[in-house]
């Protein structure tokens, strides 16, 4: 058997290296070596390459975010070039027909 510290050749039943003194009846602690790592981390990178291929196709698919609806110019002035604000006539509600003298016209009742 020999040493894992040394090198030493030493017999099948002995407990200590002759040389160093090392305990023989300890099984060595296991290292990975650089094969082991390179292994361990180009399976871990391929995988990952692999789940972000995956993972921007399945979200290509899905409808973007501007695609879901118009939202009017009025409501988000500052996206638009040339001047920042609405001009005061476009801030304003809208004219009713109706003047000032005529009653509102009232909803027609809920049928029962």
């Amino acid at each position: 058997m020999k040493c894992s510290n040394c090198g030493q050749e030493n017999k099948e039943t002995a407990k200590v290296c002759r040389k160093c003194g090392r305990d023989l009846t300890v099984a060595p602690a296991w290292f990975p070596d650089a094969k082991w790592h390179l292994k361990t981390l180009g399976t871990i990178y391929a995988a990952l390459t692999v789940f972000y291929f995956v993972v921007s196709a399945a979200l290509k698919t899905l409808p973007k975010p501007y695609h879901i609806r118009q939202i009017p110019i009025e409501m988000t002035p500052w996206l638009r070039s040339g001047p920042k604000f609405l001009p005061e006539e476009q801030l304003k509600a809208p004219h009713s027909d109706l003047s000032p003298d005529q009653p509102a016209a009232t909803a027609p009742a809920a049928p029962k």
